[in-house]
């Protein structure tokens, strides 16, 4: 479904889940998820039910995942960086405790 444009030369490469996946230069990070063909990125809290990005803008929040080891990063607001990691969160991000 989604697929680089051949006229875009430049790209990074970056982890989702492990796999390691070429985007665009100038990326989000949700839409390296998109293009990893990831069936998941998040899993809501309550019900534990699998969401992507959707908006893609910010608003809906189902692009939250796991970026660089920081749990509930807004992927579609976070561009794509050499050798980022993007990872799916599960359930509610769970709280520092001292």
């Amino acid at each position: 479904m989604f697929a680089l444009r051949p006229e875009v030369p430049a790209t990074v490469e970056v982890f989702v889940d492990g796999a390691p996946v070429r985007v665009p230069e100038g990326a989000s990070a949700a839409a390296a998820v998109l293009l990893a063909g990831a069936a998941a990125i998040r899993e809501t809290p309550i019900s534990g039910a699998p969401r992507l990005p959707y908006c893609m803008m910010g608003a809906c929040f189902d692009c939250l995942a796991e970026i660089d080891g920081v749990a509930n990063r807004q992927a579609c607001l976070v561009p794509a960086a050499p050798g980022m990691r993007i990872a799916r969160q599960r359930g509610a991000r769970v709280a520092f405790e001292a």
